[in-house]
């Protein structure tokens, strides 16, 4: 007779807490809830939706959309919007004059969310990118990305932004020293109770690209400044790790209450030094070009699509992070009620 398996050693059989979804569900390590995702969400000057070709069951929300949106997301349980803007090309020039615009898109959109839905929290993007007509989330002078200028401008748009009543604001220009000028600006303003959650460690990654066709983006290193082709001087670089702590570290010193990893899922061993080194609330990205691999992958046939979408969310769980900024979240907050 053949020896019986693991016989020297009856207790190893680690497949006891698998062999049921009940008890695979009472030792699950990382639980997603609809309370761990912001809800990403473009928003357009027009009426009706505009979908986004790049990113399947994406579109471009008008104002009243938005507003209906943040209904939504407080009956899904979703505790948090982040809103970007699609602005018409014709209102863009080189300094990005309309992002501070009190009675632009964004500070009607903000304002629409909030009377619709006032319990669910509003994040607005604080860059110069949607408003250039260069796509940069700077100034431009001579080929050089101009930081303290470039602050300035982010300053006044980020007060604009609070003033209509944004919760969060979320530079994500990757200036150095935006997050200390804002934090100043807000508590000089009496708007001290409005959040920074700084786009802390951002890459200089491939994965924006349907974003950029999302908000509409001016084509980088074309225009009639001298425009570089890319935004490496500014965004990290994609072999560091230890630099986006330091960035970390900065960010936190000078105010911010939350930071984020952006992209998320290339970046998870980022999310996990940044939890680990500062536990600080840490937010990851799943920026449009994650969104978009997996919904082409999807439809195409190559993956499930419901289980990949919550097994790359409860990735960043299991991470650390302490939520998901994604363009999934109704989706993934429908699933998870079910």
């Amino acid at each position: 007779m053949s020896k019986a398996p693991l016989a020297a050693y009856p207790a190893l059989r680690l497949r006891r807490l698998r062999q049921a979804d009940w008890v695979r569900r009472l030792v699950r390590e990382t639980v997603l809830t609809p309370s761990d995702l912001i809800w990403s969400m473009v928003v357009h000057e027009g009426d009706g939706e505009i979908p986004v070709a790049s990113m399947p069951g994406v579109s471009r929300l008008s104002v009243k959309g938005c507003a209906a949106a943040a209904k939504q997301a407080a009956a899904l349980g979703i505790p948090a919007i982040a809103v970007f803007p699609h602005i018409d090309g014709a209102k863009k020039d080189a300094a990005g004059s309309r992002a501070a615009d009190e009675n632009g898109l964004i500070a009607n959109a903000v304002k629409a969310m909030k009377d619709a839905a006032p319990e669910v929290g509003v994040m607005c993007d604080v860059a110069l990118d949607p408003f250039t007509d260069h796509g940069h989330d700077g100034l431009i002078e001579n080929g050089r990305i101009l930081n303290d200028p470039t602050i300035e401008a982010l300053v006044a748009q980020g007060i604009m932004q609070a003033r209509a009543g944004c919760d969060i604001l979320a530079p994500s220009d990757m200036m150095d020293g935006r997050c200390g000028a804002l934090r100043t600006a807000l508590e000089a303003e009496g708007l001290q109770d409005v959040m920074i959650m700084s786009y802390a460690a951002k890459y200089a990654s491939a994965f924006y690209g349907p974003y950029r066709e999302a908000i509409g983006s001016g084509k980088l290193g074309s225009g009639p400044v001298e425009n570089p082709g890319d935004k490496k001087t500014y965004q990290m670089d994609s072999a560091n790790t230890d630099e986006a702590l330091r960035e970390v570290a900065m960010d936190i010193a000078e105010g911010a209450d939350m930071v984020m990893v952006k992209p998320g899922m290339p970046y998870l061993d980022i999310v996990r030094r940044v939890v680990e080194a500062f536990s600080m609330p840490t937010f990851a990205f799943q920026v449009s070009g994650e969104y978009a691999m997996l919904m082409a992958a999807a439809q195409n046939g190559w993956l499930e699509e419901e289980r990949a979408i919550m097994e790359s969310l409860g990735a960043f769980k299991r991470a650390g992070a302490a939520g998901v900024i994604t363009y999934f979240a109704p989706r993934a907050a429908q699933l998870l009620g079910a």
